[in-house]
Formats: structure tokens, sequence, C-alpha cells
């Protein structure tokens, strides 16, 4: 029987990814452990490896295809001694590439459905359903969503007047959008845009997930947010004289705030936790998720039980994290999981933000730049490193006062940062 290769699951909340590129070609022999194809999902690029040997008999998504969902079929190995014929029996059944993905042949047939419903309306021109509704496809109606052109002013040239995708092109086309609501009369206007165009970035994966779990939890979630002042002239001093007398690693601020947030997060445990629908879990190790900006999104690989590693430690595993998070070469438990996040936007110069939360943690830290500022101490006004911090935290999990709590320990670390020695 030959065997399938089929989209992997790389992850637990994978549903697709796009094939990259193929390392092996159709009449290639390949090996157990031999890396085959090459896989993007949300947070990187992957291998995947073949787990039989024989033959690569057909490739049926082609490299370069994008959202293939998971479990679809993407090729097949023969093994010795068998025909090519047997590839037939692998299609029965098995979702493939092509059931992913709207072709040319699908549109047409949605376009001639359903013709019995069509009624049209004689006193304006327009087609519409039994139910009052604009008779239009459904790529019609996103293009239209898209370009924010009001559907119901267009006259449709589809079978029975059905407003079709050709119908929306010709009128962003023809220099101007119909806005407005459905049924109403409403004037051209002009594309803001005018003669400098624009362009249109196709959405890779990585960027469709953020787009979906944030707006997921900045609608579902309910933040509230604290914020705290912290003076960084210890911790600069301390990390001075540290940096001096390392060869082999140099110590960031955010290393510091690494440990911090750890510590902190044993220190008020009820706000290491995350929300489950029906309990909430609580965590006994501070897994500290780092945002790190990568090309076409971000990624937060974990920093694991972050309040048992030394800020050596931290240091190294944060730079080797990093470095291969912007090359696409993090492993799946790398940057899954985590109990809370740190968003550091201090070295872009920006002093104070508020980040959205990454579910199911119950929160999230925004860090602001180190700069100097005008503090009154002892009565005495003086000039101090102060770094704003602020806490975005899901109320159905941490309540005001752990919130205070958990920002009051992590404050303490900071100023006093000879507790992050021991």
């Amino acid at each position: 029987m030959p065997i399938k290769i089929l989209m992997p699951a790389l992850s637990p909340t994978m549903t697709e990814g796009n094939l990259v590129r193929w390392l092996k070609s159709e009449g290639d022999m390949v090996k157990p452990g031999q890396v085959i194809a090459e896989i993007e999902t949300d947070k990187a690029t992957m291998e995947v490896e073949a787990v039989d040997e024989g033959v690569l008999a057909k490739i049926y998504v082609v490299a370069g295809t994008e959202s293939v969902k998971v479990n679809t079929l993407i090729g097949a190995i023969l093994e010795e001694g068998e025909e090519e014929s047997a590839l037939a029996a692998l299609l029965d059944g098995a979702p493939r590439a092509a059931d992913n993905n709207t072709s040319a042949e699908k549109v047409a047939s949605r376009e001639s459905a359903s013709q019995a419903s069509v009624a049209v309306d004689d006193a304006k021109g327009m087609p519409v359903s039994s139910q009052n509704r604009v008779f239009a496809s459904p790529l019609a109606r996103r293009l239209a969503e898209q370009n924010n052109v009001n559907i119901a002013s267009i006259s449709g040239t589809g079978p029975h007047g059905r407003v079709v995708k050709a119908d929306i092109e010709a009128a962003v086309t023809a220099g101007g959008v119909s806005v407005g609501t459905q049924g109403t009369a409403t004037a051209q206007i002009p594309l803001v845009y005018g003669n400098a165009g624009y362009a249109e970035v196709p959405l890779n994966n990585m960027r469709k997930v953020i787009a979906k779990r944030l707006t997921e939890s900045k609608q579902q979630v309910p933040h509230f947010y604290l914020t705290v002042d912290c003076n960084l002239d210890a911790l600069l001093k301390l990390r001075s004289d540290l940096n001096a007398r390392l060869d082999d690693a140099k110590l960031s601020v955010n290393d510091f705030i690494v440990r911090a947030t750890a510590l902190a997060l044993m220190r008020a445990p009820a706000a290491n936790a995350s929300w489950h629908d029906t309990h909430i879990r609580q965590y006994q190790a501070a897994d500290v998720c780092v945002a790190v900006a990568i090309e076409g999104g971000l990624v937060t690989p974990v920093v694991r039980s972050a309040h048992l590693k030394s800020l050596k430690d931290i240091s190294v595993e944060v730079k080797s994290l990093a470095e291969r998070a912007r090359a696409g070469k993090l492993m799946p438990e790398e940057y899954q999981g985590g109990s809370f996040t740190i968003s550091n936007l201090g070295m872009y110069g920006i002093n104070q933000f508020a980040a959205i939360i990454n579910p199911p943690q119950a929160g999230i830290m925004a860090i602001g730049a180190g700069e100097q500022r005008a503090i009154v101490k002892d009565g005495q006004i003086q000039i101090a490193n102060m770094m704003t911090c602020t806490l975005s935290a899901d109320h159905r999990v941490v309540d005001g006062a752990v919130g205070a709590n958990f920002l009051a320990a992590f404050k303490e670390f900071i100023e006093d940062p000879l507790r992050l020695l021991v």
C-alpha cells in the first residue's frame, strides 16, 4: 500500500500551513529521517521528514501552495515493488489541496445556483432574494466588503441579474466606490488614493493568526491596566559592574526584567495563571514569554522556569531564542505555552504603551524605555533613570489587588537588583 504524506500538524493550534518547497522530486529515493519538504506555520518554517523508505512517486501539492489544511494529502511514497497504479486508491476520501481553495469552476457553479429564488425589485431594478436581500455570489460580497462598495447599487451581469466578481471589479476600476447601507441610494465618490495608487500586501500565516487571536482577545478578554514607574539607577550600575566581569556574555536590561518578572510571579502566584472557561489554572513555574519582532509579525519564545535561572543563563537563552526566531528556526515547544508575556518596546524609544493579552494567559507587561526624568526624593527634585511598565490583566483571573501586588514585587526587584542574584 502506498504511504501517504499528509500536511502535518506541527502544533496543537495549527489548522493549515504553507508548503514552502520540496527538497525531493518525483522519482527520488527517500529514506527514514531524510528531510523531504519545508512547511511554513504561523510561527516558523519547519522541516518534514520521511518516516519510511521508498520512492517519492507523486507530489499532489506543489511548492509555494498556501493555506493547505492539516491532513491534506500532499504526496505519496511507493515502497519497493509497488506499481504507480496503486496511487489511485490514495485519493479516495483523502482531502486534497484543491478542496481547500475556491476554484473558478466552483465559483461558476455558485453563480448559477439557486436561480429559482431570484426576484427582481421592479422599482429599483436591483436583483434581490426572497428575503429582500441583494442576490450576489459569496465572492462578490467579499470583494465588495473589502473595497467598500455598496453592492446594492450595482446591476448584476450574472444569471438572472446576480452580482458577480466581475461587476465589483468593474465598479472599482471605474474610479469610484459607492459607500453606504444596502438598499439606499448613494452617490459615487472618488477613491481617496488618487493617482498615487497603493500596494496590497498578501497575508502570511503568521499575520492571519495574529489578527485572529488578538481580535478575539480584545473582544472576549476583559482587559484592565495598571502602571508603575521603576527607578533604574541601581540596576544600571549593577549591570555595568557585572558586564565588566563577564567575558563570554553581556547582560541587557531586558535580562533583568525577565528575571524580575519571574520572581514577582512567584511572589504573586495568582497572577501566574490562565483562563480555561471552567477553571483557572495556576502555574507552579514562571515560564516567561518574550515578544520578538520578526519579518512579517512577531513570535513569543518561552524562557522556561525563569525563576530558577541566573541572569547569565537568561541572557544566553533569550539571545539564542531571538536569533532562531528571526531565522524561522524555532521548534514548536520553544514558542508554545508560557504563563506570562513581556513586550519590551523600550529599545524603539517608546516610553509607555499597553499591550494586548495573549490568551489563555492572564497577563502581559509592556515595558517602556529607560529615560532620565525629574523626580522628587526626600523633598528634593533629582534626576533619575525611570522606566514605565504597564500590566494588562485579564479581570476574569486577576483582580486589581493581585495585579498591584505583582507590580509592587516587580518594582522591588528592579529597584533593589541585588535580590535578582540570589
